[in-house]
């Protein structure tokens, strides 16, 4: 299976990205973990890329695009793929259409998470780190022995006014991403509330359903 993994910061996209991942026996591949590996292994896109990092500046899309389609024809992600983070943009995702177009093969599904924004900042905002093990808490679902410890802290980007910027952001960016893998008949949404099994559930059923 060729799945695309999205969804607006909080709903769980890192952890069901893993477990879904290893239960249908893909790589997952985040955008993330191809910038780290590119930069420390000192490829060419990999100091490209570092260029721009340095400055401050965002990684045009074109290298960003360049290192995907170099993951994507690695020997593991032959036979199937599970990408988070990528395509963040419809430009993104038409890319990907044509990488897998030039290798014989396309996209099975986009599975989008769907938390509401009331949801997500609850979720992050909750999150508290301990400044002397940087162990993460949070107040709701595990939450510290005390809450009021001044050892305590949080994270900026864990500020409600911050979070409601990231998700408008967000919305902005993947609304139009949604609808484009919607017209293509490969939209399938994903509840994202519950536990983590659950979620994992929904998903795999979906896939299965797919198939």
């Amino acid at each position: 299976m060729r799945l695309v993994l999205v969804g607006p910061p909080g709903a769980g996209k890192g952890t069901q990205a893993e477990i879904i991942a290893e239960r249908l026996g893909i790589p997952k591949i985040s955008t993330g973990d191809i910038f780290r590996a590119n930069v420390s292994g000192g490829t060419p896109l990999g100091l490209k890329a570092k260029e721009y990092m340095d400055a401050g500046d965002l990684v045009p899309d074109e290298v960003t695009n360049e290192m995907v389609a170099d993951r994507l024809a690695q020997d593991d992600a032959a036979d199937g793929f599970l990408l988070d983070g990528y395509p963040r943009n419809t430009e993104q995702a038409k890319v990907l259409d044509g990488i897998l177009k030039a290798a014989g093969a396309e996209l099975d599904l986009a599975l989008e998470l769907v938390a509401s924004d009331d949801e997500v900042v609850r979720r992050l905002s909750g999150r508290r780190v301990s400044k002397s093990t940087g162990k993460v808490y949070h107040l709701e679902f595990d939450p510290p022995a005390d809450p009021d410890s001044d050892d305590l802290y949080q994270r900026s980007d864990d500020r409600p006014e911050t979070i409601k910027n990231r998700l408008k952001v967000y919305a902005e960016q993947t609304a139009p991403l949604v609808g484009y893998y919607e017209a293509q008949g490969k939209l399938v949404e994903i509840d994202a509330i519950g536990e983590v099994d659950e979620v994992t559930a929904r998903a795999l059923t979906a896939i299965g359903a797919a198939e």
